[in-house]
């Protein structure tokens, strides 16, 4: 059963750690995707394992009872939005640790423009300023159900909630910027063109 205070590993490291094309492309993962360590990363790419794993035996199970499992297990996959409609379990042996990362919280609050940086929306992320689906969550690492993807907005305790935030602002001065630049622009043409 194991010691209850030790927590067993969620992941497994690589098994050759000091490969430079791995320690490369683990680099280039950790900086694009803001992730703490190389843990994370691991995290992920044990759970892809996983999914793979599943999707081996169920391709070869023969039985009624393995096509249920692979419906249940493409319905999972379809819930977060790993897989399209109508996808197969072939399909899934082509998913990356991308297609996972893509899915995270930290991820997503970025990519939907709540946070200038990926290290900022781990920042939001962790201190409680981010809602989904009504819930506050503080786990960086949150996997985003499909369903749900629409939901992230800002806790309405968080002072990110008041739209006049300068770290909100700071989109809205830049295309205000612009705008007047653009104006100043069309203003001088208008005055060449006079005379």
């Amino acid at each position: 059963m194991g010691d209850p205070k030790k927590a067993k590993k969620k992941y497994n490291r690589p098994q050759h750690p000091w490969r430079r094309t791995q320690l490369e492309e683990e680099k280039v993962l950790v900086e694009e995707y803001g992730l703490k360590n190389k843990k994370d990363l691991w995290k992920f790419a044990s759970k892809l394992s996983h999914f793979k794993q599943q999707a081996k035996a169920l391709i070869a199970g023969r039985s009624p009872q393995a096509e249920i499992e692979e419906k249940l297990f493409l319905e999972k996959l379809q819930k977060m939005s790993l897989v399209p409609a109508g996808a197969t379990v072939d399909d899934v042996l082509g998913l990356s640790v991308k297609d996972l990362l893509e899915r995270r919280l930290q991820t997503m609050v970025f990519r939907r423009g709540f946070a200038h940086s990926i290290k900022q929306a781990r920042q939001f992320v962790v201190h409680g300023h981010i809602l989904v689906n009504g819930q506050k969550v503080n786990v960086p690492s949150f996997l985003v159900p499909g369903n749900v993807e629409e939901m992230i907005s800002y806790s309405g305790n968080s002072p990110l909630a008041d739209p006049e935030h300068p770290e909100r602002n700071k989109d809205k001065v830049k295309e205000e910027e612009k705008k007047v630049n653009k104006a100043e622009v069309e203003e001088e043409v208008i005055v060449e063109e006079e005379k």
